[in-house]
């Protein structure tokens, strides 16, 4: 594929901030988090100037999710506990994706339950930041929702000829476009300033042996992704469960028993998520 048009695209999947048609509060969300020096009390102080946003962050983290219901009053506690990468991705999947339900109904459950499973599986494996791979399972599908924003004609044909022909949609954005949503998504996890394991687990979540600097993270959402397509929550695109990468489930070492018991977490946790989709 040509590399000025890898360039263009990237310039326009960059340019989402500065658009017209994009709303007022996902500009100002995004154009705060890519501040280099963004701290936890500046997105705090941000959050809680838009009563709106203070709102969706302290449903999110006072959710049985997060393990503390009902015990978060405040954002500034709420920033603290959940850490900045985990706030930043909520602040972008709780506006980009409600943008966007009447395009692709039903991606916003699937990416949060995928970001569930990824952090159940990354405490499972012991994972000092399991938090940083629930911001990643949030956001591994974020490229699909900035197409659709940026390229929304070019995206519709996309569905359509998924739908039509029954082949998965990242075979078909191959068809279409110089990236698919995984290296679109890593761009925007690059320009935000989200550290290099999470940007390569949303790059490589379809093909997690290329993952160089991130292999245990990117295996994690890319099991997560295929284990809630299996069960049926949400919509990604297409109706497809991909083949479980093997290279990827040698590297996470998880026996059936291990398996069945994330499965069973994930479908425990089934009415939060309901409750939250939006």
């Amino acid at each position: 594929m040509n590399n000025n048009n890898i360039r263009t695209m990237r310039r326009k999947v960059e340019g989402i901030s500065s658009l017209p048609t994009t709303p007022d509060v996902l500009r100002r969300i995004l154009v705060t988090i890519e501040q280099p020096d963004i701290s936890l009390n500046k997105i705090s102080n941000f959050i809680s100037n838009d009563p709106a946003l203070t709102t969706k962050i302290l449903k999110m983290v006072n959710s049985a999710i997060y393990g503390f219901p009902g015990r978060i009053s405040s954002v500034s506690h709420a920033t603290v506990l959940l850490g900045l990468n985990v706030i930043k991705g909520l602040l972008i999947g709780t506006s980009v994706f409600e943008l966007m339900q009447k395009s692709m109904l039903g991606l916003w459950e699937h990416s949060l339950n995928c970001a569930i499973t990824a952090r159940l599986i990354a405490q499972r494996k012991g994972l000092k930041e399991p938090e940083d791979i629930y911001a990643a399972g949030l956001l591994h599908d974020i490229g699909k929702v900035v197409l659709i924003l940026q390229f929304p004609k070019e995206y519709e044909k996309v569905m359509n000829e998924t739908d039509m022909e029954d082949i998965t949609i990242i075979e078909v954005e191959k068809n279409h476009f110089p990236e698919t949503h995984a290296g679109v998504g890593s761009w925007l996890a690059k320009k935000w300033n989200f550290p290099l394991n999470l940007v390569e687990s949303i790059k490589y979540h379809h093909e997690p042996h290329l993952s160089k600097n991130a292999p245990l993270e990117t295996a994690i959402v890319h099991l997560s992704d295929t284990l809630v397509r299996t069960m049926g929550f949400g919509f990604a695109g297409d109706p497809f469960v991909p083949a479980l990468n093997p290279v990827a489930f040698e590297y996470l070492d998880l026996n059936e028993n291990d398996i069945k018991e994330i499965l069973e977490e994930v479908e425990d946790s089934r009415s939060v998520t309901e409750e939250l989709s939006l």
